[in-house]
């Protein structure tokens, strides 16, 4: 563990910083991403026909190559968080957007019908009924777009030290110090657990409706210690 939390001083960073550093240049693109996918989704399912071609360009974008991206933003942005920020939003985007479609679609048609005589209009029934019923399916999709977007952070660090905790796997090679790789690696990976583990979290308190593994009634263990047919005849 010599060294392990020793940051080189060309990081111009402690240890912490970078931890900091890496979840703002992940989770901001994140927060974006979600701010534009729910008018994006709301269209798509409004208007069914415009989903199709929305996840076509939006494929499109997901295949593209993160450090592509980077080379023609750095003539606009710069070597800046920004130039990391801007294509992990649109991964983000890529992955909402559908999740959120397929969760608004799964609303049931007579939840729908319901709010509609009530009075509530499109942009308070999305978010006061279709929304909420959604929430799992929208925090199934932020799972996978925090996690992709942590590890995507660290490709920054070919830009001019924009990689946060990426950085560090430069320095390991630029030093002759592997310790440095470890420590990017595993605390890469343990944000990423930490940050799915608030977002079931975050689901768990949204959705006190949904099943929490408890064992369902007639379980296994159950119908063990109820009688059978003839031994409840014969008492």
């Amino acid at each position: 563990m010599n060294g392990f939390f020793d940051i080189p001083s060309d990081l111009d960073n402690t240890y912490f910083g970078l931890i900091v550093l890496h979840l703002r240049e992940a989770l901001l693109p994140v927060l974006a991403g979600l701010l534009a996918a729910l008018p994006v989704a709301q269209l798509c399912v409004r208007f069914r026909w415009l989903y199709p071609p929305v996840l076509g360009v939006t494929t499109v974008f997901y295949a593209i190559p993160s450090l592509a991206v980077f080379v023609v933003l750095i003539d606009y942005t710069g070597q800046t968080e920004l130039t990391v920020m801007i294509p992990l939003a649109v991964y983000s985007l890529v992955v909402l957007v559908p999740a959120i479609v397929d969760g608004v679609r799964s609303v049931p048609e007579e939840t729908l019908a319901a709010s509609t005589a009530m009075g509530f209009g499109p942009i308070r029934r999305y978010l006061q009924v279709q929304l909420p019923i959604a929430v799992p399916a929208i925090l199934a999709g932020l799972r996978v777009a925090v996690s992709a977007s942590i590890s995507l952070v660290s490709v920054g660090a070919l830009i001019g030290n924009q990689g946060a905790l990426g950085n560090l796997l430069a320095d390991a090679q630029k030093y002759g110090r592997p310790e440095l790789a470890v420590n990017s690696v595993l605390t890469t990976a343990v944000l990423a657990v930490l940050c799915d583990a608030l977002l079931v979290l975050v689901r768990n308190l949204l959705t006190p409706w949904m099943p929490r593994g408890r064992r369902p009634r007639g379980s296994a263990a159950e119908r063990r210690e109820r009688p059978g047919p003839r031994e409840a005849a014969a008492r």
